[in-house]
């Protein structure tokens, strides 16, 4: 009889034990498909988050080389601006400069002589104070003798160099201050200076 304990006692053990052992292995089993779940899923996200990283870097590139390019427009777009206001500049101060009292007279008596003698009004030339002063003094006499008709000079309060010159006592002038004088010859040299420009930039 006590053998038979024993026997069933060694018999509840292994089964227990292989119970244990099963239990053991299937707790096994679980744990390894939830780690590689968790490993899995966290692979995922991890490609999820390069990928829209790199879609992040990919517009900024973009968005950088965009801005690039419009600060490469707009520098131009000044550099033209910068240089067409230079070049005003200067054909002002050099037409002022070789606009003087002697040339003035020449240029009256050459538009003067060539001007149609249908019209019979008074002639009205206006320029800056210190250029009438000196045609006036030194100049008037022979352009009213070359006009055959009276002449009048009056002073012009926006006019820095040069003249404007009615033929019809007001009415109507004709624009050659240097302002109107630049305007022609900076029209004339822009197409050019924009092909010297735009040259530049492809070299």
């Amino acid at each position: 009889m006590p053998e038979e304990i024993r026997d069933l006692i060694e018999k509840i053990n292994q089964e227990g034990i292989k119970a244990a052992e099963e239990k053991a292995n299937i707790i096994e089993f679980e744990a390894r498909q939830r780690a590689d779940a968790i490993l899995s899923q966290a692979q995922a996200e991890a490609d999820r988050i390069i990928a829209a990283a790199d879609q992040r870097i990919r517009l900024e590139e973009k968005r950088e080389r965009a801005l690039l390019a419009q600060a490469g427009r707009d520098l131009l777009l000044s550099l033209r601006q910068e240089i067409n206001a230079m070049l005003g500049r200067i054909v002002v101060s050099d037409i002022r400069e070789a606009l003087t009292p002697e040339l003035l007279s020449r240029l009256l008596s050459e538009i003067i002589r060539n001007y149609p003698t249908m019209e019979r009004g008074n002639i009205i030339i206006s320029l800056k104070k210190n250029d009438l002063d000196l045609l006036e003094q030194q100049y008037l006499q022979k352009l009213q003798l070359e006009a055959a008709r009276g002449i009048t000079l009056q002073p012009g309060e926006e006019i820095q160099g040069g003249f404007t010159i009615s033929f019809d006592s007001g009415k109507s002038c004709y624009d050659f201050t240097d302002k109107a004088l630049a305007g022609y010859i900076i029209s004339y040299l822009k197409p050019k200076l924009k092909r010297i420009l735009e040259g530049s930039i492809e070299e």
